[in-house]
């Protein structure tokens, strides 16, 4: 097993990887604490929670030349977005600060020939500069939307700058920001496929075509095929829907309609499946067009939720009612409160649930928004549509891409299905041909078509494998509680949804019987450690003191105990894994007899 140093970034020598080390309990909470022998040193982090160094190389640049000596700024992809950023720092941010925010959107310098052949990609970056003071405020926009710039938009953006090829728009709207829909097979009205593009035509025989290729191809690196990216996005989008298992010669040409899917949907098509720069960004966004197609109302989030989720629900709208164990009680709760009178824009729920791996009843979820008029939204990040079909109870499913569908931690990217034979879809995706914005960056799509070509064998392994470890960890007199489908309370509501030959999933948590068990096993454990989950390798993390460090009671409150680990189990060779875990609880053993003495 591989071992990281403090702050280096996982996978190790990966520009853009999704994890950094922190192999070591102290090294979590001097994370959280901000204490510098950890801070100094991380070459990466999350990219919601951690700024890329290529992001804030560009911003201190953009504030060097458009900014003063007491300015700092926050990167978007897009005027729309940076204008819904700086509304919200106006809602939050103290009164005398509001002042202090500006904008500069830069868009190709069209008139210099060498951006001509950028056009297609529609590199631009639209920065907010403001106050020092104003920063917390932006940062929460950035971590809780997903809405920022990916660390390969702005390196490449920022070359373009360096040479010239930026130039300030002060319109309105750039021409570039035109809604596109791509190809002509992508014209349908409810098609919302923006920025969907042939990049290179490599069957002309013009000088012109071959010159943008070879333009192209070396400014994002000859081992992309630009000339692809129209069919890798049809192929992200073919294997969310089921329809494409795996394809290892991706066609220029022209995809039939699908004929057939796993999600148990048959008119489902593939312009129903949108994608985003993140899975964050894909709730941000089913959110929004919600509120938009419906009205502004309340909203529900039923079982203890990642961070984020229940963040927008609270921040962006009317607010939310948070019932956090997902549990026949809170159900009956909740339907009380529907025979009351209170109406719900919509309910949102994980299956299963992160980190307590609870699954909700679908069932009865689906037939209360069927009775009582909301819209159902299920994140099956956890479960994988490899192993679970939840769109049969949703108006909208939800996935972060970036986690087992990539596996190799190194591109970000999420997705959001319409469920066409659902109420709300005419209103969904009228909501989303007019207001959505593909911003899911060129270099980022080629990158997770191609990490998920094997998707679905590496779910059969990661099943395996978690189930192995399961039968270590559940005997085991220093564990206390074990959360996995499977052996939890809720698993009926998960076997609901469990497809044909799928397994459980490669996610799941422990606790110890006392701290200093936990504390032994974790230092001792000998696999990345790390934020994130769904890697190809096997990814450890104390989760809760990561993600609620300023609320531990509060999550404590809902199951989710300050000292319970996290595991998101990956491909390597079964019998070493069994030997890694059984080691670090010999550590955890040991750890525990010192204390009864």
């Amino acid at each position: 097993m591989p071992s990281f140093e403090v702050g280096e970034s996982i996978p190790p020598d990966t520009a853009h990887a999704v994890s950094v080390s922190l192999p070591t309990w102290s090294s979590n909470i001097g994370y959280e604490e901000g204490q510098e022998w950890v801070v100094s040193r991380m070459t990466t982090g999350y990219p919601r929670f951690f700024i890329h160094l290529s992001i804030a190389a560009f911003a201190d640049e953009l504030v060097a030349k458009f900014g003063t000596k007491n300015t700092r700024a926050m990167l978007f992809p897009t005027r729309q977005i940076a204008a819904r950023c700086s509304d919200f720092l106006k809602s939050r941010a103290p009164a005398e600060l509001v002042g202090s925010i500006s904008a500069v959107h830069l868009v190709l310098d069209i008139e210099k020939p060498a951006a001509k052949a950028l056009e297609p990609l529609r590199p631009t970056i639209s920065a907010l500069l403001f106050a020092p003071e104003v920063f917390p405020f932006a940062k929460q926009y950035w971590q809780h939307s997903g809405d920022g710039v990916s660390s390969r938009r702005a390196e490449f953006c920022h070359g373009l700058f360096r040479d010239g090829l930026l130039c300030v728009d002060d319109g309105p709207k750039s021409p570039l920001q035109k809604p596109y829909r791509g190809p002509r097979r992508y014209h349908r009205p409810s098609s919302i496929d923006a920025g969907t593009v042939t990049l290179v035509n490599n069957g002309g025989s013009g000088g012109e075509s071959q010159e943008t290729s070879r333009f192209l191809e070396e400014r994002f690196g000859r081992n992309l095929e630009l000339s692809f990216l129209d069919p890798a996005r049809s192929a992200i989008r073919r294997r969310i829907a089921g329809a494409l298992r795996s394809d290892n010669e991706l066609s220029k040409s022209p995809q039939p309609e699908m004929e057939s899917n796993t999600r148990g949907v048959v008119n489902l098509r593939e312009e129903d499946i949108y994608l985003f720069p993140c899975g964050m960004n894909a709730i941000f966004n089913s959110h929004r067009a919600l509120l938009g197609a419906r009205g502004s109302m309340k909203t529900v989030n039923v079982g203890f939720p990642y961070v984020d989720t229940l963040k927008i629900l609270e921040k962006f709208g009317p607010g939310c009612v948070f019932y956090g164990h997902a549990s026949e009680s809170d159900l009956d709760a909740l339907e009380a409160r529907l025979e009351d009178g209170e109406r719900f824009l919509a309910l949102f729920c994980e299956f299963p649930g992160n980190p307590l791996l609870t699954c909700p009843n679908l069932v009865r979820i689906r037939q209360l928004a069927d009775k009582y008029d909301f819209a159902v939204v299920v994140d099956e990040t956890v479960g994988t549509f490899a192993n679970i079909n939840v769109l049969q109870f949703s108006d909208i499913v939800v996935s972060s891409l970036t986690k087992i569908f990539s596996g190799d931690c190194n591109v970000m990217g999420g997705s959001a299905i319409f469920n066409p034979n659902r109420r709300y879809y005419a209103a969904l995706t009228a909501f989303a041909q007019k207001e959505f914005e593909d911003t899911y960056w060129p270099e980022d799509v080629i990158f997770m078509e191609r990490n998920s070509r094997d998707f679905a064998s590496r779910i059969d392994r990661i099943n395996a494998n978690a189930e192995a470890i399961c039968d270590v960890l559940k005997p085991h007199p220093a564990i206390k509680q074990l959360f996995y489908p499977r052996y939890n309370e809720s698993r009926p509501n998960y076997e609901i949804c469990r497809l044909p030959g799928g397994g459980y999933g490669g996610l799941l948590s422990i606790t110890f019987n006392h701290r200093d068990q936990a504390v032994a096993f974790y230092d001792a454990i000998e696999t990345a450690k790390g934020p994130s989950l769904g890697t190809n390798f096997t990814l450890t993390s104390p989760y809760v003191l990561l993600a609620h460090f300023q609320e531990l009671e509060w999550a404590k409150g809902f199951g989710a105990d300050p000292d319970l680990i996290r595991i998101s189990v990956g491909l390597e060779e079964t019998d070493q894994l069994v030997g890694v875990f059984k080691s670090a609880l010999k550590a955890a053993e040991e750890t525990g007899h010192a204390v009864a003495k």
